[in-house]
């Protein structure tokens, strides 16, 4: 595919940002300013104020002799990039490859975009239309280099569309400065009578690198398309995303059910015929008051099934809010696996266990009701320490490491800690007779046989403890242990569990 980009000039980036945040500033000439060398030095102007000779770089003091009623702002630092980044993100409606360019542009990677506003003059026009609803005075232009489109959109006075391979022709009759240059060189060149690019053309590299370095070089190549630039966009490029536009803004919940499914078979049918399935995936919705809203899902185990995804996002369609309606749905798989061919098998299977498929959706929309971190599995963990005997699976399909000890019984409910409790027991290893936990007396009616566990080697230090499963006179069943032999100073009565 032939690469094709567009760049976005803010003319008055700040002070336009200052305009709307205070209406009252649209009939005042002002600008913005910082200090430089002892002098307050502009740095950014309104339309009113360049209009009347003022212009970036100048004294303040001088301006303020020029235009006596200016008004002067300190600068903002920093907040030009910030201002910029925000854009990029709005911008992502019209492609997902955008790049920041200081101090008051942006690049964006349009390559296979334009089709879908119906050519490249619609969406150039779609894109300075809406930026200039919300605001800001902008120039644009399309070329198949950055270079070309910056040039273009700051020195162009023709058309700001350039057909495919026309950019050296485009570029020509600009001056030096359209090739993003050091401060210093376009005045360095207009002083050695390069008033257009075309006097520096057929002139040999080696004379122009001896005369004006590398970096000219470098630059008069990435114009012309004879040097790459690489651009860092501001949200790298998932593999596996999809978009979907809509022609007329979405504003109900069966309109979003229908773009999330929509982007789910596009997507699903991808990591198909990959053989892949996702694990997370999620949803974002740009709405044309410029917010973006969404949702995100995640399962068990790797799915590429459209139906179990589908009901896993309608789960969160009703916290997604349309306002006055979403024009572009984008569904991103950052977390992708593989799959096993015999997948496809289950799907249809009524096999039962952790293997099976019915279990795994079961369990992902369960997570999507009371949450994920409320859904455990739990495997044997070498200890005796019945506390320590079992750890969380990191999945559905972990398989243990080695068997649950099934020799005696254990309870169904198992206390984090251990809690104390008062005790009447005959001495000396005979059952309690009564305890009384969180102020309730129990009376013993049965109880089995002691049952004696060690610590680990390295946890000598601690006493053993005698279990023993008891039954009150309500049929309540519990755990209960005696930490230490009965005649140690420091041996307790605890409870550690309960029988259903």
């Amino acid at each position: 595919m032939k690469k094709r980009y567009a760049s976005i000039w803010f003319r008055h980036l700040l002070t336009d940002w200052l305009t709307l945040r205070q209406p009252e500033l649209k009939q005042v000439p002002f600008v913005l300013v910082a200090p430089e060398r002892n002098r307050m030095i502009i740095t950014a102007t309104n339309e009113l104020a360049k209009k009347q000779g003022i212009s970036k770089g100048m004294a303040a003091a001088d301006a303020k002799a020029i235009i006596t009623s200016l008004k002067v702002i300190d600068d903002l630092p920093g907040k030009a990039e910030k201002l910029l980044v925000a854009l990029g993100e709005w911008c992502i409606r019209y492609t997902p490859f955008i790049s920041i360019d200081l101090p008051d542009g942006l690049i964006l990677d349009i390559s296979g975009c334009a089709h879908l506003w119906g050519g490249e003059y619609e969406y150039l026009k779609e894109i300075v239309r809406r930026l200039k609803d919300k605001g800001y005075d902008v120039r644009a232009a399309i070329a198949d280099t950055p270079g070309a489109a910056w040039a273009i959109a700051r020195f162009g006075k023709d058309k700001p569309i350039i057909d495919p391979g026309g950019q050296v022709e485009a570029l020509l009759k600009l001056p030096p400065a359209a090739l993003r240059l050091e401060p210093l060189m376009p005045e360095r060149l207009h002083r050695l009578g390069f008033y257009q690019i075309r006097h520096l053309i057929g002139i040999r590299r080696s004379a122009l690198r001896r005369r004006f370095g590398e970096g000219f070089l470098l630059r008069l190549g990435q114009a012309l398309g004879n040097a790459d630039e690489p651009l860092q966009f501001l949200q790298p490029a998932t593999v596996y995303a999809e978009r979907l536009p809509c022609l007329e803004p979405i504003r109900t919940a069966e309109g979003i059910a229908i773009a999330i499914q929509t982007l789910l078979e596009k997507l699903c049918k991808r990591l198909q015929s990959e053989g892949k399935g996702l694990r997370t995936a999620i949803l974002k919705c740009y709405r044309i008051d410029g917010e973006t809203v969404g949702a995100d899902i995640g399962t068990n185990r790797a799915s590429h099934s459209v139906s179990h995804l589908c009901k896993l996002f309608e789960l969160k369609i009703n916290t997604i809010e349309p306002a006055l309606g979403i024009e572009l749905f984008t569904l991103e798989a950052p977390n992708v696996e593989d799959v096993s061919p015999g997948q496809e098998v289950l799907w249809s299977s009524g096999g039962c266990g952790l293997d099976n498929a019915d279990l795994a959706e079961l369990l992902d929309r369960l997570a999507g009701r009371i949450g994920a971190k409320n859904i455990n599995r739990y495997l044997p963990h070498e200890s005796y320490w019945p506390e320590r005997s079992f750890r969380t699976a990191r999945s559905l399909t972990e398989k243990p490491v080695i068997s649950w000890r099934s020799g005696r019984p254990r309870p169904s409910l198992l206390l984090k800690k251990p809690e104390r409790i008062e005790v009447t027991a005959l001495l000396p290893d005979n059952p309690p007779m009564l305890f009384i936990y969180k102020g309730e007396k129990h009376v013993i009616k049965k109880a089995d046989d002691a049952e004696r566990i060690e610590p680990e080697w390295w946890r000598r230090k601690r006493p053993h403890r005698d279990y023993y499963v008891v039954e009150d006179d309500q049929g309540r069943r519990y755990w209960l242990f005696r930490s230490g032999h009965y005649w140690d100073e420091d041996s307790q009565w605890y409870i550690h569990g309960f029988f259903s």
